[in-house]
């Protein structure tokens, strides 16, 4: 077979596999493996067994295993993954959606709205999609059905706000992207700023003009359900203030050369487990979790960053 011809049926088989079911870092993996082998082999250099393994792709293997390990910028990764899932845990987030919901309760699709602000303001304590869709597919998608939201109205508002995580900073993508690209995670985190904002504004605008459109995919609260003006404010300071002031100076002092972001990170981390003490929701079975997810998620993304280094 000629090259094409193999690079065409690697990358065919790499996608039957993901359909498949099976995991996509060791996927990348195998297949960078399989076929490292065959590109590194040589014919007649197998006389024994031990003659096997020796094939420059699994000294590739180990170097790239190596570099993953020894990457300083990667450290980022599981300080702000605990920061995010300690906040999680906490219930921080909870209070989060249900105070913005209640502010916005005057708007056109009110608990949409708060869907996505919160979406975009715990996209800057996790820094990944997947906790941010799962958290608020299982907290605002129940509100909004019972609100007797348009089912599909809700399901792509979630979707749409989760997808913020990967671009609003602290972005673990971009972390890994710089590391690969060997590029300023600084110089990444300003140009993303901007961007990920404004698209959470264009998201929060097309929710209100639908839901102007049409009113029935987003119905108004009943005002029977909002409590007095005084408590709404009182939800709202003690539930955005403390969030959103920790983010700021965790990306305040990345943006501003004051830390690098593992630096950052680590102090977000020790700031998301003082919000929680704060609250009264720290418990070491909260804090056991969250360190169990945090190890889980970053070995996904490691494998993810060995697997696709190989495969390439």
């Amino acid at each position: 077979m000629t090259n094409p011809e193999v690079a065409i049926l690697m990358l065919s088989l790499f996608i039957v596999l993901v359909l498949l079911g099976f995991p996509i870092a060791f996927t990348l993996l195998a297949m960078g493996v399989g076929f490292g082998y065959y590109a590194y082999y040589q014919a007649g250099s197998i006389e024994t067994i031990a003659d096997a393994f020796n094939n420059q792709i699994f000294y590739l293997l180990n170097q790239n295993t190596y570099s993953v390990m020894e990457n300083d910028i990667l450290v980022a990764i599981p300080l702000f993954l605990f920061m995010g899932y300690v906040v999680e845990r906490a219930n921080i987030v909870n209070r989060l959606f249900f105070s913005v919901q209640l502010a916005a309760r005057n708007l056109p699709g009110s608990m949409a709205i708060a869907a996505l602000i919160t979406c975009a303001i715990f996209s800057t304590a996790s820094g990944i999609v997947g906790a941010v869709v799962t958290l608020m597919g299982l907290l605002a998608f129940p509100a909004m059905a019972a609100a007797n939201y348009r089912k599909d109205f809700a399901a792509g508002v979630i979707c749409a706000g989760g997808t913020l995580g990967i671009l609003i900073p602290p972005s673990i993508m971009l972390i890994v992207y710089a590391a690969i690209a060997e590029l300023s995670p600084l110089r990444l985190y300003a140009a993303a700023v901007f961007p990920g904002l404004m698209l959470a504004g264009f998201y929060i605008l097309y929710v209100i003009t639908r839901a102007m459109l049409n009113p029935a995919i987003a119905p108004k609260p009943k005002m029977e359900d909002v409590p007095p003006t005084a408590q709404i404010y009182w939800q709202l300071l003690t539930s955005v203030v403390p969030l959103t002031v920790l983010i700021a100076l965790v990306l305040g002092s990345i943006l501003g050369g004051l830390a690098t972001p593992a630096e950052a990170a680590a102090m977000g981390a020790l700031g998301g487990l003082v919000l929680a003490v704060l609250y009264g929701a720290l418990t070491w079975q909260k804090v056991k979790e969250s360190v169990f997810l945090t190890a889980k998620s970053t070995a996904m993304v490691c494998w993810l960053f060995v697997g696709s280094w190989t495969f390439a």
